[in-house]
């Protein structure tokens, strides 16, 4: 089987140039509704699934975000390969407005979201140690090069609930403990993926300094969209850069990603709930 290139797009990125045979369409899962219908086509001869993480024109905040559901369709539509592009703020002074990190950590500050497919009746964990797929985010680095941007390899993202942008004081903690970047998208979005054994990598596009920054006291919401947009982009000639990089079958990731599930599921056969089994069916049935 080929790869197929899923594109999660945040904030300023609502669709893909380029794409042949493009077509916009729905996809339920078990999970309830992704955030909008799902694009989907070709990029040199790659099949591509994108969607708006937000929907078209922005309508779901951090918290209201089906990720379950999000994810859920990705795997549906036969996902390998899943890139998410998440606006970001900075958290470091050498990581300016308008450039990119790919993320390789996480540290999971939210509290109102669902965070996993499994639950009571079929419980399942999975290792998240390293929670990005290295393969694929050294592809992404190398696609943002080519396409000219100012990329950093590897960082540290804290996931906040939000929609509020930090306290002072909690920009300051975060920086103290060595974070790059700050988003409320990142998770449960990259949990998800590893539970549904998806190679997943993240782009960040910084838009801001958070308010930690003595230039840059408080985040203008229209310096936030301005620069978000001029990102989005230059984020869409990093997603036309990866089709040539993961064109060919698929094959089992040196990450383990694919592979995620082996020895993941807690409860005995006979001990699992039924209504659970088929509900998990659509990211978990190679181990079910």
């Amino acid at each position: 089987m080929d790869k197929v290139i899923g594109i999660i797009g945040g904030s300023g990125l609502y669709d893909i140039a380029g794409l042949e045979n493009r077509k916009w369409q729905a996809v339920e899962t078990p999970f309830g509704s992704p955030s909008d219908e799902l694009l989907t086509g070709e990029l040199d001869g790659v099949r591509m699934v994108f969607l708006p993480r937000h929907g078209r024109g922005h309508v779901h905040m951090p918290t209201t975000v089906n990720y379950r559901a999000n994810i859920a369709a990705m795997k549906t539509m036969g996902v390998t390969d899943l890139v998410a592009v998440s606006a970001v703020g900075s958290l470091k002074e050498d990581y300016a407005p308008g450039d990119f990190l790919v993320v390789n950590q996480y540290i999971d500050r939210t509290f109102a979201r669902e965070k996993s497919f499994f639950g009571t009746g079929l419980v399942g964990h999975v290792p998240f140690s390293h929670p990005t797929c290295a393969r694929l985010s050294e592809v992404c680095l190398e696609a943002g090069h080519e396409a000219g941007g100012t990329m950093h390899r590897g960082g540290t993202y804290v996931a906040m609930e939000g929609p509020q942008f930090s306290t002072l004081a909690e920009s300051r903690l975060y920086r103290s403990w060595g974070a790059d970047v700050i988003g409320m998208t990142g998770m449960p979005e990259a949990k998800l993926a590893r539970e549904a054994e998806i190679c997943y990598a993240c782009i960040a596009m910084i838009t801001d300094y958070d308010c930690w920054h003595p230039d840059h006291d408080a985040v203008d919401v229209a310096q936030v969209v301005a620069t978000a947009k001029a990102n989005a982009q230059l984020a869409r000639s990093v997603i036309a850069a990866l089709p040539k990089r993961l064109k060919g079958p698929q094959s089992d990731c040196a990450s383990g990603c694919n592979r995620a599930l082996d020895g993941a599921i807690m409860t005995a056969p006979e001990c699992r709930d039924p209504e659970m089994k088929e509900k998990l069916n659509c990211v978990a049935g190679r181990v079910l």
